[in-house]
């Protein structure tokens, strides 16, 4: 492989880790409230509110349900509107963000749930505001299976960061497509599976010790 291509290969790599790691951050300052609130006012929680609970658990299957692809089309305009562009690795991020939040909200949602109902009645029993039961106690009993849950929204990105790639998103999807498929390079194609199969071992390793060392330091 000459040096141009791993050059290339380099550039797409950093590319492919700008998109996700951009994507990652602001759907889950996004997701993170939201999986809050879909647990919080579900039926006999801490802050009861079905129509609140319907509407945004409507409007997160909605989302979920989309497939990227058809997604990153049809939000073409809102893409443009915020990037002022609809191609490349900034804009890729809009849809990829959009893709990813209501996934981390789910997560988050599963994760809460898993908390003993007794640890939350005996907060409330101490007194403490919903506010205070949510940050000291549904948060961080829920934690290393949070860390366990991004860490499975992150791959999934790296995934969809390659379809990206299909529609001008950059990145290794991009490269693959155009120099690895269009024109007949196989050498291209294997380097690139091999990097995004790397990207993926190396976030599920991490995301494992950082969820471990969590639940150890809980206990």
């Amino acid at each position: 492989m000459s040096l141009e291509i791993l050059d290339l290969l380099l550039k797409s790599f950093w590319e492919t880790c700008y998109m996700v790691a951009a994507a990652t951050i602001i759907s889950t300052l996004l997701g993170l409230p939201l999986g809050v609130i879909l647990t919080v006012t579900r039926k006999g929680h801490i802050l009861e509110n079905a129509p609140l609970n319907s509407i945004l658990g409507a409007v997160v299957n909605a989302t979920r349900s989309t497939p990227f692809i058809i997604l990153m089309v049809a939000i073409i305009p809102l893409t443009r509107l915020i990037v002022g562009s609809s191609i490349g690795t900034t804009a890729a991020i809009v849809p990829l963000t959009i893709s990813a939040a209501p996934f981390i909200a789910r997560i988050i949602e599963s994760s809460l749930l898993e908390i003993d109902p007794g640890v939350i009645e005996a907060a409330q029993a101490m007194g403490a505001s919903p506010l205070q039961i949510i940050t000291k106690v549904l948060l961080p009993e829920a934690l290393h299976s949070i860390v366990l849950g991004i860490t499975l929204a992150i791959i999934s990105l790296i995934g969809y960061s390659a379809m990206a790639g299909a529609l001008g998103g950059g990145g290794l999807g991009d490269l693959a497509i155009r120099y690895g498929y269009q024109r007949f390079r196989v050498d291209i194609m294997i380097a690139t599976v091999i990097v995004l199969i790397a990207q993926v071992q190396i976030v599920q390793s991490l995301g494992n010790s950082i969820s471990k060392k969590l639940n150890k330091n809980k206990l």
